[in-house]
């Protein structure tokens, strides 16, 4: 007798999924429509994507999944995400999702497979974890020839006068290996001009926000134009187009900015496609499929990276705003584990400290949740709370929360089971967010205006997702500020670097710290995403892999099947 398969690989497995043009044909997709990467993975054509962006169809309704603080293990939000498109799709909403690309860095380092898990994923799971249609690779490719072009300028008579110690275009690699973080390039004879030189994970790089927010080959090409590579001598920037990079990378990045699709467990369609970092650029997937899937479906549901003060704020702020993208709701994911880890207000995380019943700790950390609904609450849309149950929550634990937020604070919330049970486990949550959406009515409003100096919107971020009493601009942060204006980046969105740990700068802090106040260190322009990026602290733009990686306890045998991708 075969055992029930357990882990996410042998879940995704056990489904016999369909070709996936069966997937998209009630869509409005048919096959003809699609380049076919195998019968389970397409890419939109650009026919297609051109026909459904400027038509006439009324786009769908927009929800956004973003999270309270997290735990260092994550609460769910691309779980919740699959499992609510299944669910809308139950009850009868033409639905469709869209989410970000795993990183292979991610994969084989701590996190192991980023599809969503249990009986909510997308399929075919192993190929999005792994190389999927080769966006990320392309990135990286694109990302190392302005590299070798860059220096192949400065050893070559270095015509613009590039300062070879202020060059901010480092290398690429989809992969996490900490002896990259520092590295010279250009040693021994005839290798160039010798140079101090780094290394950032691909998802980390600029191209990655580029392609995320830009509409057209051409405003790809136009935004790869203006990245800021370097500055000469005399302090003025050196961009890609100056070095004539951005046409070639544009080629190299063709095919990589049409949305992928691919399906759930349950049938629904997927975009899947690109993944910004949520700390350094906004930190969703990309705007051309959130057009695409807004035309295909009644219900577009995507999310954002982080907690909704990281992933949610920018997406408000940054790309509602470049986007032109309005949302109709917001869900954000908790968990009782992240209630429990912010009521014990613990730091460093510690698992075995959050087992077992503690109803206590779990109303002290709803200050956190809190938080974050009134944050949101801001922008003028509905907000709806999902708890995502693991299976050590207790009903005690979970009616507490319910009970908060349905009785005192007159909150949509609703247990998400969709882990375990797929669409079925996510229908009551989705009943509430359509509720949500017909009933109420969404006002959407960003939290600043882009005519705001940039002081103006950091300090908005600042006071009103953050808490902070104000901000403090050390380091070369008035230096940089005043160069920003110089270079006629004022006028643009403001995205904060802040770690994931808190709603402050202080990754100890946990609940809602007060009495603090933002220490804004350093701004760099990302010129060609369209945007600004203000430091607070250090930021980790290539991760290492821990002492026993992930990539440790995964094999493949004889036949070709995988094990250890969950």
């Amino acid at each position: 007798m075969s055992s029930e398969p357990e882990t996410d690989y042998e879940i995704a497995q056990s489904v016999e999924k369909k070709p996936i043009w069966e997937i998209t044909e009630p869509f409005g997709v048919d096959k003809d429509d699609l380049e076919l990467y195998g019968d389970y993975k397409a890419k939109l054509t650009q026919e297609k994507i051109d026909e459904l962006v400027e038509g006439d169809k009324e786009d769908g309704n927009l929800v956004l999944v973003t999270g309270m603080t997290p735990t260092p293990l994550g609460e769910g939000k691309t779980v919740t995400t699959v499992g609510l498109g299944q669910a809308f799709n139950r009850i009868g909403k033409d639905t469709m999702i869209a989410i970000r690309e795993p990183s292979l860095g991610p994969v084989f380092g701590i996190k192991g497979g980023a599809a969503g898990g249990g009986w909510s994923q997308v399929l075919p799971m192993e190929d999005i974890n792994l190389h999927f249609t080769g966006d990320i690779h392309a990135l990286t490719a694109a990302h190392n020839l302005i590299s070798a072009m860059l220096d192949a300028h400065i050893s070559k008579g270095n015509e613009l006068n590039i300062d070879t110690k202020k060059v901010q275009w480092k290398r690429a690699v989809d992969m996490n290996d900490r002896a990259l973080r520092h590295t010279v390039v250009g040693v021994g004879e005839s290798s160039g001009t010798t140079r101090e030189d780094a290394h950032l994970l691909t998802a980390a790089s600029e191209l990655m926000a580029i392609l995320c927010l830009a509409d057209s080959l051409e405003d790809l090409k136009e935004r790869i134009s203006r990245i800021v590579i370097a500055y000469d001598e005399d302090g003025e920037p050196v961009t890609a187009g100056d070095i004539e990079a951005a046409g070639a990378a544009a080629i190299l990045l063709r095919d990589a900015l049409r949305p992928n699709v691919v399906q759930t467990i349950e049938g629904t369609p997927a975009l899947v496609h690109g993944g910004p970092f949520a700390n350094i650029a906004h930190g969703t997937n990309s705007l051309i499929a959130d057009k695409v899937g807004l035309k295909m479906g009644d219900y577009l549901i995507t999310e954002a990276g982080f907690g909704s003060d990281l992933g949610g704020e920018k997406f408000y702020d940054v790309v509602c705003q470049l986007g032109d993208v309005s949302p109709d709701a917001t869900v954000i994911v908790g968990s009782v584990r992240a209630l429990k880890y912010h009521g014990k207000d613990m730091w460093p995380f510690d698992k075995e400290e959050l087992e077992g019943e503690d109803v206590e700790a779990v109303e002290a950390g709803l200050a956190n949740l809190d938080q974050h609904v009134r944050n949101l609450q801001q922008f003028g849309v509905p907000v709806v709370v999902a708890i995502n149950k693991f299976p050590d929550d207790t009903e005690a634990e979970l009616e507490a929360v319910l009970e908060h937020y349905e009785d005192e604070m007159g909150v949509r919330a609703a247990i998400s089971t969709v882990f375990e049970e797929g669409g079925e486990g996510g229908v009551d949550l989705a009943e509430k967010i359509v509720d949500a959406v017909e009933n109420d009515t969404a006002d959407f409003e960003p939290l600043y205006d882009l005519e705001d100096s940039l002081k103006e919107k950091m300090e908005a971020v600042a006071k009103n997702i953050y808490g902070a009493d104000g901000v403090n601009y050390v380091g070369s942060a008035e230096e940089d500020i005043e160069q920003l204006e110089e270079m006629g980046l004022d006028d643009v969105p403001v995205v904060m670097s802040k770690t994931f740990h808190s709603l402050s700068d202080d990754a100890s802090k946990k609940g809602v710290p007060e009495g603090w106040e933002l220490d804004v260190r350093e701004l760099y322009p990302s010129a060609g995403a369209g945007f600004v990026v203000a430091l607070t602290g250090d930021v980790m733009t290539m991760p290492g892999l821990p002492a026993r990686p992930a990539a440790a306890d995964m094999d493949i045998d004889a036949d070709g099947d995988i094990s250890g991708l969950f």
